[in-house]
């Protein structure tokens, strides 16, 4: 599913215009963006917690000419399963 599958989804199931659930999906994004940005985690019970994580400085290795570099440190987003969603995640393998 993508962006506009999303929207159409929830103006479908709010019955709301597509504008409007549009609206409310980029505020939902920008509203976890911007927790994210600051450092604070979200959570969503039953769906799962978005967290920032510093990953360090690693030295690493040019494929083609087999160069050491240096990787820098950077943040990355985590995302773990909430427990509803995993279980319906599992019940969909079986």
């Amino acid at each position: 599913m993508n962006k506009t599958e999303l929207i159409d989804k929830v103006a479908k199931e709010s019955a709301l215009s597509k504008a409007a659930a549009e609206q409310v999906v980029n505020n939902v994004f920008s509203a976890i963006a911007d927790a994210m940005k600051t450092g604070d985690k979200v959570t969503l019970v039953g769906f799962g917690t978005f967290s920032v994580s510093e990953r360090a400085a690693r030295e690493g290795r040019n494929p083609q000419s087999g160069e050491k570099i240096t990787i820098p440190a950077k943040k990355v987003v985590k995302f773990k399963l909430g427990s509803k969603l995993d279980s319906v995640i599992q019940c969909q393998g079986n």
